[in-house]
């Protein structure tokens, strides 16, 4: 008997180049054995809502788009009694996750490994109320993503972000925070932080440190404090590209759980969308929290 299959997937999401693979990746599924049943999604949301609604019965949900893509079939599961394994065709400008799992680029390469890849149980992040599979952050650049149109991600890639961040760097905020770790309390001003579990950040590979593990219910975070001058600000730049370049205004360590207070509400992002503004972040690390395919040679 055929296993089912619902796919999921964002018609528009990075060059659109799923409509001209869309019968070959179905394609492929059906060949493995695979009755699919395949949902374009209309507006942001639509997966949420397409995984919690039509999800039983099936024995996995594939997903092709962007991150913001895989992160609304994951926050739909999350939100399921019934947790089935979840198939990822990377699809965006960046795909972030799906480079740290291995997952190859092409689309075909990428359908071949839902069907014949295994389960990779991964780590999932809570923020508050909300999930997400890889990034949470705030300050400088993190408003990029999700305020760059579409249209210029699919035609610039990386470069979206970097031109959009680089407008700002003349008007860069700090905010005074309070982030509090285990047992250690950081009070100070920051332009930046990053809590992420992932290789990957805006398609910039290393940038969240050495040895990441993506199931060993760690996050990497990232403090970045208010420069005093150009020149400091030059030094963080270039200490996050290459680690072997020290600033003393980066604080980095691991922890399962962090608390962010501040007076002023912050606006967060996580996975590249908006996350909304908060005064309090409670993040916690739920370790191997869901399955998603992966190559069998990876992790």
């Amino acid at each position: 008997m055929n296993q089912k299959m619902l796919f999921i997937y964002n018609p528009r999401a990075g060059k659109a180049q799923i409509r001209s693979n869309l019968l070959d990746i179905i394609d492929i599924f059906v060949k493995a054995g695979y009755e699919v049943t395949a949902y374009p999604t209309q507006a942001a949301g639509d997966a949420v809502k397409a995984v919690k609604e039509r999800h039983a019965g099936y024995d996995i949900v594939a997903c092709s788009g962007g991150d913001g893509t895989l992160d609304e079939v994951v926050t739909g599961m999350m939100q399921c009694d019934e947790k089935i394994p979840i198939g990822y065709v990377p699809a965006g400008s960046t795909n972030d996750f799906a480079n740290s799992l291995g997952i190859p680029k092409s689309m075909l390469k990428a359908a071949g490994v839902v069907v014949n890849g295994r389960d990779f149980a991964c780590d999932i992040g809570k923020f508050n109320d909300y999930d997400f599979i890889y990034v949470a952050a705030f300050g400088i650049f993190t408003d990029v993503s999700y305020e760059t149109k579409q249209d210029v991600k699919n035609v610039l890639g990386h470069a979206a972000y970097l031109l959009e961040g680089v407008k700002r760097l003349p008007a860069v905020r700090s905010y005074p925070l309070k982030v509090s770790h285990e047992d250690q309390v950081i009070e100070g001003d920051f332009i930046y932080g990053m809590i992420t579990n992932s290789h990957s950040v805006g398609g910039f590979r290393g940038i969240t440190g050495k040895e990441v593990l993506l199931d060993d219910g760690l996050f990497e975070v990232t403090l970045i404090r208010r420069p005093s001058n150009p020149m400091d600000l030059n030094n963080i730049i270039m200490a996050l590209v290459d680690k072997r370049v020290k600033s003393e205004h980066i604080y980095t360590f691991k922890t399962p759980r962090l608390i962010v207070e501040s007076e002023e509400a912050l606006s967060w992002t996580l996975d590249g969308e908006f996350g909304g503004e908060h005064t309090k972040a409670v993040i916690e690390n739920r370790r191997k929290m869901l399955k998603i395919r992966v190559p069998n040679d990876r992790l």
